[in-house]
């Protein structure tokens, strides 16, 4: 993990429009970002055709398009966790749409889920059709888009609560009660298209 002073820094510089603070702030946390990647990826089935470490280059590169200022680590990583989320789906979408037919092929995908308590099988990863899960995050939006962000922030970053919290700027207890309305939500539409977790 980087510095917290640097990394402060290094946002500051980029808010600035330093055009070398978004690559050597990418350089800070490329390790964060490769274990979000890896994690991702590591009960993903043989072949997969996406590499996690291309998983981050892609996401670096469409954050590195944007002149988006970031708060701070969290909120950095929150928006390259979404980079990669968007990466993911759209590498799946267009696998599907080369299979025979252009049919939907069910891909899927280890999400985090942090351990809030030891031996919690809730906290555990989880196999999900990662379209039916892009699908419902976009209905969730829609319906809430707190929870959304939250959901998308604990399933593909793997961030705290406070992380999360600080990210959004509401309180844990605040964060604790939309994730669990948003983890039953999402349990319950991803059941109904038959790609809940195993």
């Amino acid at each position: 993990m980087g510095n917290e002073t640097e990394i402060s820094a290094l946002l500051e510089r980029l808010r600035e429009g330093s055009p070398e603070a978004h690559a050597e702030l990418f350089g800070r946390l490329h390790g964060e970002l490769q274990r979000i990647a890896d994690a991702l990826f590591r009960r993903q089935p043989a072949g997969h055709t996406l590499e996690p470490t291309a998983l981050v280059s892609e996401a670096w590169l469409r954050m590195a398009g944007s002149a988006r200022a970031y708060n701070d680590r969290a909120h950095f990583l929150a928006v390259a966790a979404r980079a990669m989320r968007q990466v993911l789906v759209n590498h799946g979408r267009d696998r599907a749409a080369l299979k025979r037919g252009g049919g939907r092929a069910r891909q899927r995908l280890t999400v985090i889920q942090p351990v809030a308590h030891e031996g919690d099988p809730a906290a555990r990863g989880a196999e999900v059709d990662l379209l039916a899960l892009d699908e419902a995050l976009d209905r969730l939006r829609r319906l809430d888009p707190r929870q959304a962000q939250i959901a998308e922030l604990r399933f593909f970053s793997g961030l705290s609560t406070r992380e999360v919290a600080e990210v959004l700027g509401v309180s844990t207890r605040t964060v604790e009660l939309d994730w669990k309305m948003a983890k039953d939500q999402l349990a319950r539409w991803l059941a109904e298209t038959g790609a809940a977790p195993d």
